[in-house]
């Protein structure tokens, strides 16, 4: 399922984020940057170890905040790690945009083309999938609203739910799909 803002296209992916060869990647991370759970943890095991040494360089961030590291064994040649909130702890919805937008604004600087991002803090975070979607879309689809050096942008959900929600919200948000034709 393909859309196009501008010139970008946003695609979406039900499968394993690590498998993606976007230039970057985007790892639902937690303040401390400590790659443990989820995303994060898949990130950890494919990548190896100087992922997870350069967030320990790098020292943590705050919620809503995202900074960019090396991607390791990687297909990928970055990984953004984007701080989404926990539920309950307030201010979630603006919390979850500025994630997403800063994720966005690190390919920026570094005039990334190619992006993939997962459903951010939708797992041990609590955010329900649903909202997730509305902000996650809006989001992106602002952000290409103004010139970009991205081309693609990659929504990799993990499980079924996950597609079909971002699928629906695409849909109500950016209207009638668009598809590639190839010849066989």
């Amino acid at each position: 399922m393909e859309y196009k803002v501008g010139k970008t296209t946003i695609r979406l992916y039900q499968g394993d984020i690590t498998e993606l060869d976007t230039e970057a990647i985007v790892n639902a991370a937690n303040v401390s940057l400590i790659m443990g759970g989820g995303v994060a943890g898949a990130i950890r095991r494919k990548a190896g170890p100087s992922v997870q040494e350069e967030c320990n360089r790098i020292g943590g961030t705050k919620v809503g905040e995202a900074v960019v590291t090396g991607a390791g064994n990687l297909k990928a040649k970055y990984v953004i790690h984007a701080v989404g909130p926990r539920m309950g702890e307030g201010d979630e919805d603006e919390k979850l945009k500025n994630a997403t937008q800063n994720a966005l604004k690190r390919t920026q600087e570094k005039r990334m083309r190619s992006i993939a991002l997962p459903a951010i803090s939708t797992g041990i975070f609590g955010f329900p999938l649903d909202r997730a979607a509305k902000i996650m879309v809006k989001t992106v689809k602002d952000f290409l609203a103004k010139p970009s050096s991205l081309k693609l942008v990659v929504f990799a959900l993990f499980d079924e739910k996950a597609y079909h929600t971002f699928a629906g919200e695409l849909k109500g948000q950016l209207g009638k799909e668009t598809r590639r034709w190839q010849r066989e």
